[in-house]
């Protein structure tokens, strides 16, 4: 499905060598130019610093986003055929068929048995022309729920990407979100500096999953129902966005840190999902402990289990250790569940 006309940025099209359309953003602007490429590829080096070996990243079309220039008029007639040209190219990235795990059966991308990301790399984000997000868009026209996914502290990888087909299986439209303006840490050191350096800037954040969140909206196959999700660093992104971002449905954090002040979670007005470890130490057992009670003291509903056994980061890798499947299927159900009862899925 060829996504809707807007401000946001995701191709351009070329229809002849002097003539170059913003495509999501034909009803305002065009540019005229000298252009016959339409599209870029992208082959990094790109290490994970948390799930083991580097790894070099096929390079894949990304449809490059354009910035207007000046307005022009056009005959309705042919407006109308750069419309339709426009949907049918927008796309960057194959649609994922309806096949969701069936019941016992945990999703290959959390397995590490999941082939490259089928998506394609989305540009949603106008204020910061180096952010590249992940979309992954399942097959028939909806309505259905969308879901943002928020990366762990090494930025937006493949495990990642994975994870969003795997929700565009189960029927979501799901667009990971990218916070560190396209780049990945290779280590500790370079993650924690990610980390840090876009932390202290939690309203730039809040602006990246706004805008997000408003590009999602405005798909006509989305019901208008909106959840976010993270691990570690993207855990506790997700609740200062349920906190303080817009207004959205769902809420589902996995080992990310946490606040205890139930005045403060008095702002959420939805559900929240929680998956922690036994063994974690940040956030610990007693602090999961200390976010649930403050939760029940807000008034905010809660679906959160402490998994005993396991450590941090165990539900999106669980193939580091054979004890991580069974907590990791419960968890992964568990999710299923709240995600159908708080945005729905076709």
């Amino acid at each position: 499905m060829g996504s809707p006309a807007g401000k946001y940025v995701i191709g351009k099209v070329v229809i002849s060598k002097d003539f170059t359309i913003d495509s999501l953003r034909f009803d305002k602007y065009i540019e005229t130019r000298r252009a016959w490429k339409t599209v870029n590829t992208r082959g990094a080096f790109d290490p994970y610093s948390r799930s083991g070996a580097s790894r070099f990243e096929r390079g894949v079309n990304i449809m490059a986003g354009i910035t207007s220039s000046r307005r022009i008029s056009m005959p309705f007639s042919f407006a109308a055929f750069i419309i339709l040209a426009v949907a049918a190219l927008a796309i960057h990235g194959q649609q994922i068929p309806h096949a969701p795990t069936t019941e016992g059966e945990i999703p290959d991308a959390i397995l590490g048995e999941a082939g490259a990301p089928r998506g394609g790399d989305l540009a949603y984000f106008d204020e910061d022309q180096a952010t590249r997000g992940y979309l992954a868009e399942p097959e028939g026209p909806g309505p259905r729920g969308a879901v943002i996914l928020i990366h762990e502290w090494n930025g937006l990888v493949d495990r990642v990407r994975q994870v969003a087909d795997a929700l565009a299986a189960e029927g979501y439209v799901a667009l990971a979100a990218d916070l560190y303006s396209g780049r990945t840490g290779s280590n500790r050191d370079e993650n924690m500096a990610l980390v840090r350096e876009t932390l202290a800037d939690m309203d730039k954040i809040i602006r990246n999953l706004d805008a997000a969140a408003a590009y999602l909206r405005s798909r006509p196959d989305v019901n208008g129902k909106i959840g976010a999700m993270g691990w570690c660093y993207g855990g506790g992104v997700a609740l200062s966005y349920a906190l303080g971002g817009e207004n959205h449905d769902a809420t589902a954090i996995f080992y990310g840190r946490l606040l205890d002040d139930p005045e403060r979670l008095s702002a959420i007005h939805h559900e929240v999902y929680g998956t922690f470890a036994g063994l974690d130490r940040g956030p610990s057992p007693e602090q999961v402990e200390g976010f649930v009670a403050a939760l029940r003291q807000a008034g905010v509903e809660n679906d959160v289990h402490i998994y005993d056994d396991v450590n941090h980061g165990f539900w999106l890798y669980v193939e580091r250790d054979p004890k991580n499947e069974e907590p990791a299927l419960d968890a992964w159900e568990r999710l299923k569940a709240y995600l159908k009862r708080t945005i729905g899925s076709d």
